[in-house]
């Protein structure tokens, strides 16, 4: 049997990682500017990391939900008080797809409507609900359908026009869209989803799949425009490369036996990840390293003649760049490190972890300067 060949793949064979290095089978060491896209937080191998989880481990490593996890409850705690949201409640699962999956009919079931409204350039995940608002249709097969409507960014007559129909059940919208190049949705436009959400009896989701868990800032994007989510969707950085995902329910919506359901969510070794992603978060002041070093890195970016533009906040950062792509491959050819790509080509996206320190954000501003100097 072999692999069935979908990714696109760098020649690279990585065995080990440390902090925001990894190591390839030849010895080679790449600065991570990348984080697996945007899962690692806490920095790759962290040392309460790997403790929490070989401790979880020789007690029990999983069991399903049908007896009682205490691992849960201290997970959920500790979130709450985190985020901001102590009063929510959290249904855990395996990844940001089956967070997207379970918030969407959570909304059309406290609803009764069938409809979600989402954005252009929106990426929600790649099952079956979640393509449904994910606007990109190569990803789209016959069975999922084609008739999804996807509205204007921060219109929000668009929205309400939509609205008036009286058959939507939720609004779902990224806390900065990743996928599209770091786009971030105006703060008014937030708070004025908030208001519409109210009036039409929708339910309001923030997918913060990569933009939450101390990237931007914030706990979560969204924070910035003062409003509060009725479910949050969380994933990527929760675990630091431990699968696992969170749905962050509001206190209104009310549980009931059999209404979602997982085998493998919220298992004692995925809740011992996320507990120590917590636990460095909070003892080594990530959140707020990510305000600093994302405003040092937006500074000096700016400062380089070649680049045309920056979005995001913190450590979610998109680099509009003259001839970016290739750019791109010559940081990972040449210098050894790792960015991501976007929809627009010449965008470089910037997801560090969180634990990224100013020597490393000047090692990848020297790389850039060097390889637009060749280019000019």
């Amino acid at each position: 049997m072999k692999l069935f060949d979908v990714y696109p793949l760098f020649n690279i064979q990585p065995e080990k990682a440390y902090g925001c290095y990894v190591y390839d089978d030849k010895g080679e060491k790449y600065l991570d500017f990348y984080g697996g896209h945007a899962v690692i937080s806490i920095g790759h191998t962290h040392p309460h990391y790997v403790e929490r989880i070989q401790d979880q481990l020789d007690k029990i490593a999983f069991y399903s939900n049908s007896v009682i996890i205490p691992i849960q409850k201290e997970l959920a705690e500790k979130l709450g008080k985190a985020s901001g949201y102590p009063d929510y409640n959290l249904f855990l699962i395996n990844s940001g797809a089956e967070a997207i999956e379970n918030a969407l009919k959570l909304a059309s079931f406290h609803t009764d409507k069938p409809r979600i409204l989402a954005f252009e350039k929106a990426f929600h995940g790649r099952t079956s609900g979640g393509l449904q608002v994910t606007d990109y249709p190569k990803m789209r097969a016959p069975f999922n359908g084609n008739d999804q409507k996807f509205l204007p960014l921060n219109d929000l007559a668009a929205v309400e026009t939509e609205l008036k129909k009286g058959d939507v059940a939720g609004i779902i919208i990224e806390g900065i869209q990743g996928v599209a190049g770091i786009v971030e949705p105006h703060a008014d436009f937030l708070v004025g989803l908030r208001k519409l959400a109210d009036q039409y009896n929708a339910v309001l989701i923030l997918d913060e799949v990569q933009s939450g868990y101390g990237r931007t800032g914030r706990f979560f994007a969204h924070q910035y425009s003062g409003i509060q989510a009725d479910i949050i969707t969380v994933a990527k950085g929760m675990g630091n490369g431990f699968p696992i995902g969170g749905v962050l329910i509001h206190p209104k919506f009310k549980a009931s036996s059999g209404l979602l359901g997982t085998t493998f969510g919220g298992n004692h070794l995925a809740c011992a990840a996320a507990l120590a992603v917590l636990e460095v978060m909070e003892e080594e002041n990530l959140i707020a390293n990510s305000t600093i070093l994302g405003d040092y890195l937006i500074k000096k970016l700016l400062e380089i003649e070649q680049v045309k533009k920056i979005t995001g906040r913190g450590l979610m950062i998109g680099v509009l760049l003259e001839g970016g792509k290739q750019v791109r491959d010559n940081l990972l050819s040449k210098h050894k490190i790792f960015t991501g790509g976007a929809s627009n080509p010449d965008i470089l996206r910037l997801l560090p972890p969180l634990n990224i320190t100013k020597l490393e954000c000047d090692m990848l501003l020297d790389a850039i300067r060097k390889e637009v100097m060749v280019m000019a």
